[in-house]
């Protein structure tokens, strides 16, 4: 299978384990947020899945472009602009490289930028940060994507909707974290990372 293939792949797959867990992501939403973020990304992975039916690849870029413009325009919520921002730079970056961990990287930059969070305050880059960092160290496991997202349930949030909750929402694992979680799950189950 080709990279664009497997990234095809990865992104179908992606799309699956958010529609399948749609009521997990809205359940863990309405624990700390507006209880739509399974919704929403569910919404993004239709829009996804028919613009790959309609659309031929030659390069990954292109890919990762028109995945994220999808997500920026359909998907409502934070998680839109989020993932739309991060496939957007993950694009970018994919002009010059074929490295995972590199254009993970800029995507997870693409999400701090958008979302203006850090390591530490209970979102997605929880999820995102220790993991690129097991990926570009060849270390990556599924065992490091749940202890990861784990990790977020004892995290105060400080950023987004969660944070108005304040001590409230220690105890509750971030939905953004889960959907980052299934996104990585994808990566692992899609052969992207296996060497050729």
């Amino acid at each position: 299978m080709s990279m664009i293939e497997k990234v095809s792949k990865w992104i179908e797959l992606f799309g699956e384990k958010v529609t399948q867990n749609k009521e997990t992501l809205n359940k863990l939403d309405t624990a700390i947020g507006d209880g739509d973020h399974g919704s929403n990304l569910t919404r993004g992975a239709a829009a996804i899945r028919e613009k790959a039916e309609e659309t031929t690849y030659d390069n990954l870029s292109k890919l990762f472009q028109d995945v994220g413009m999808t997500l920026v325009s359909k998907v409502g919520g934070a998680s839109g602009p989020l993932y739309g921002s991060a496939f957007i730079e993950m694009a970018k970056k994919a002009k010059e490289t074929e490295d995972i961990g590199e254009i993970l990287e800029a995507g997870l930059n693409g999400i701090q930028k958008r979302g203006k969070a850090e390591v530490g305050e209970k979102t997605m880059v929880d999820e995102w940060a220790p993991v690129i960092d097991h990926i570009k160290s060849g270390s990556f496991t599924d065992e490091i994507i749940q202890e990861s997202l784990q990790n977020t349930k004892e995290m105060k949030a400080t950023k987004g909707r969660a944070s108005y909750l304040g001590d409230r929402s220690i105890g509750h694992i971030d939905p953004g974290a889960q959907s980052s979680a299934y996104f990585f799950e994808a990566l692992l189950d899609s052969g992207v990372l296996d060497d050729e």
